[in-house]
């Protein structure tokens, strides 16, 4: 519920799951959609009556440029593999004037990519596919490097948060002009 509050707006929750945000949004009153790339979960958050698509954060999405709070719940920070491609991404699809975006990073610092793969519990491993883990600080820089500011930093149990925002004049550093 402490990233829920912060909410603003219409909410696209990246990496939904079976949508146990995107119901709880919408019952607080939001304009939300849930995308994730696993069949089944997206079923599931439509089956509880939220709207999700089955697709990547990498492919086109509806409303792009228009969403005002991104969510990256769940360590999906780690989509893809590249942090820095997906705040990009992210600051395509959010609106260009004051937007959010919440973020649940490691609890320690932490600052890799690697190849992992699903067991599904029964000794059979999926492929490999490329994911992140990334803390506060690494977050702050990264942020920071793809025009987003970093903000809040908030914990609830064992579970970590950071806010990042981005405003109209943000560019990422790499693309500004030298003064």
């Amino acid at each position: 519920m402490s990233v829920l509050r912060r909410c603003e707006g219409a909410v696209l929750d990246i990496g939904c799951g079976p949508g146990r945000l995107v119901s709880a949004l919408r019952a607080l009153g939001h304009l939300v959609l849930g995308i994730d790339i696993n069949r089944a979960a997206v079923e599931r958050t439509a089956d509880t009556g939220g709207a999700a698509l089955c697709r990547s954060v990498f492919e086109r999405l509806p409303g792009e440029g228009l969403w005002n709070t991104a969510l990256l719940m769940d360590g999906n920070i780690g989509i893809g593999g590249d942090p820095p491609v997906l705040l990009e991404r992210i600051g395509s699809l959010v609106t260009p004037r004051a937007s959010l975006l919440l973020v649940e990073v490691a609890a320690h610092d932490v600052d890799e990519r690697l190849q992992v793969r699903f067991d599904d519990g029964h000794a059979r491993l999926g492929m490999c596919f490329p994911w992140a883990r990334v803390g506060v600080a690494a977050l702050r820089r990264t942020a920071a490097a793809t025009g987003w500011q970093p903000g809040e930093h908030w914990s609830v149990g064992d579970r970590h948060f950071l806010e990042l925002k981005r405003s109209s004049g943000s560019r990422p550093a790499h693309t500004q002009e030298q003064g």
